[in-house]
């Protein structure tokens, strides 16, 4: 356990105790850090769940839990202050938190998870039609499914990226009429594609003018498929699979799809047409899958490849979706029910926008009409780091305005360079420091800065587990953040190399636990961790 676990169990021991015998609350006791420091290093409500079970007011029910806490923890715990209507404040002792640098430096993979419940996770993101190049709207995609993956097999979850490329149907064959159109000196069709990249398809394609509007698409969709693979391996995000809608289309998948499902007698015919009736799964209407005219929907077509993810052996499918797609949540819930799978083994995760913003004016971002900023421009204009950090510091569900101006600044105001920064200058500092040997031993008091930064070195764990939980990798980017906060905070108060020797060791180890801790989130967001800048 960590040393917040081991503290934990420890308040869960003593409220037991106190039971003698009783029922247990309903609900477990917090431990939480509080919001100001003057109220302690941690703070429990044990004692107001206890007290309609002790039969005693809430105050007299924390004296006593404290009195219990000393009797386990001994010298660990400095002191202990009752609250308010009757929290338990924890005050904890130097002794614990050299101990708690110690476990952290002595951890393998400290903030690592081993789940409860391991699960075989496909995470799909990205999925852009191949139909232009991957815009920065899709670079937020990528970076938020490949960190998320991470967080994920850091928990202890084994994690399977993978791309969709919907490579068939109306949208493809209007790439071609749209190519062969610039290729022939013609405006391109209504609903078409415009936009320099199409040219430069005309350009590269031999005979573009005359091909088949069909082999002229397939061939313009496998330049565009190299291209989003490059980009992609570019910007830090490898998948274990590219899956291709076309070949779905070539056999008989999507008629076995449509057969598992009409054996569950969930399909019917009406009007010439083959409807799924995910209405009983609570969608707001019956879903088309093959039209009177034998079209095969793209709605089938996701009948057949969700039924694939189930049959490759998933336990959990987490879809990553853009915010057009916020209707798709039912209706993919109730396929998904459909097929026989618990609905709640999908999750549909929606994105939000991203505009991009210069000299404060946003830019336009609409690929039919060509006008759109390419992830490859952006990473050009301020590298992967900043790239994939600026689309990762806000929740997946709210728009992002990335300022490239900010994005440039290699100062405290750009949260990425100052997270590197501190990074690159504790390897400085350990440089200095040279063949000095780092120890959490000593008698002598802790600085608060020193005591400040160990608890937010303690509280990894839970950011990265939450993060994991709630799908949310905006988390640990706000952690980094405020942990090299932390961190400048003490090297500003606590000069390291050249102060007596037992308390240069301390902060020594302290620089490497905060070294190795910061560069753990940035590798989870997929951002590198300098060793000088």
């Amino acid at each position: 356990m960590t040393p917040v676990e081991d503290l934990r169990a420890a308040v869960e021991r003593a409220a037991a105790s106190l039971r003698d015998g009783g029922a247990a609350p309903g609900a477990a006791p917090t431990l939480e850090r509080p919001k100001q420091a003057r109220f302690g290093d941690y703070s429990t409500n044990a004692a107001m769940l206890l007290a309609p079970v002790a039969g005693a007011p809430p105050r007299e029910v924390a004296e006593r839990l404290g009195e219990a806490l000393r009797a386990q923890l001994g010298d660990r715990l400095e002191r202990v202050e009752v609250a308010g209507p009757g929290f338990l404040n924890l005050v904890m002792a130097d002794g614990w938190y050299r101990a708690a640098v110690e476990e952290i430096l002595g951890a393998e993979r400290f903030g690592a998870g081993a789940a409860a419940r391991p699960e075989k996770v496909n995470v799909e993101f990205v999925s852009a039609n191949p139909t232009g190049p991957l815009t920065a709207a899709g670079g937020r995609h990528a970076a938020y499914g490949d960190s998320l993956a991470r967080i994920l097999q850091f928990a202890g979850h084994r994690p399977h990226r993978e791309y969709y490329f919907n490579d068939a149907g109306t949208q493809v064959r209007k790439l071609g009429e749209s190519i062969r159109a610039r290729a022939r000196g013609e405006a391109p069709p209504e609903d078409g594609y415009e936009g320099e990249y199409v040219a430069e398809l005309a350009a590269s394609i031999p005979g573009a003018a005359e091909l088949d509007v069909d082999e002229l698409a397939r061939s313009a969709v496998e330049r565009l498929i190299a291209q989003i693979q490059a980009t992609l391996e570019r910007y830090r995000v490898d998948f274990d699979t590219w899956f291709r809608e076309a070949p779905l289309h070539e056999g008989d998948r999507i008629e076995h799809a449509l057969e598992a499902v009409r054996q569950r007698g969930h399909v019917y015919e009406s009007e010439g047409a083959v409807w799924l009736r995910t209405t009983s799964f609570g969608d707001d209407k019956d879903r088309v899958l093959v039209r009177s005219s034998g079209e095969v929907t793209y709605f089938a077509a996701d009948v057949a490849y969700h039924l694939d993810k189930l049959e490759r052996g998933f336990d959990r499918l987490i879809d990553v979706l853009g915010a057009d797609h916020h209707g798709y949540i039912g209706r993919m819930k109730a396929l998904f029910a459909a097929l026989g799978a618990e609905p709640e083994a999908l999750e549909v995760v929606i994105m939000q926008f991203v505009h991009i913003v210069e000299g404060g004016e946003r830019a336009s971002m609409s690929k039919r009409r060509g006008e759109f900023v390419t992830l490859d421009e952006l990473i050009d204009e301020i590298g992967v780091d900043a790239a994939r950090w600026f689309l990762l510091q806000r929740s997946h569900d709210t728009t992002i305005d990335l300022d490239l101006d900010l994005a440039r600044e290699q100062s405290a105001e750009n949260p990425v360079y100052y997270v590197q920064y501190a990074h690159a200058r504790i390897a400085g500092i350990l440089a200095k420091a040279g063949d000095r040997a780092p120890g959490t031993g000593g008698s002598f008091e802790l600085h608060p800065a020193e005591r400040a930064l160990v608890l937010k070195l303690l509280a990894f764990p839970g950011e990265a587990a939450e993060a994991a939980a709630r799908r949310a990798p905006h988390r640990i980017a706000t952690y980094a953040l405020e942990l090299a906060q932390e961190f400048t905070a003490f090297y500003r108060d606590c000069k390291v190399v050249g102060v007596q020797t037992e308390v240069e060791s301390f902060r020594l180890a302290l620089c490497i636990a905060s070294q190795r801790t910061i560069a753990t989130a940035l590798g989870l967001l997929g951002v590198e961790a300098p060793e000088e800048m």
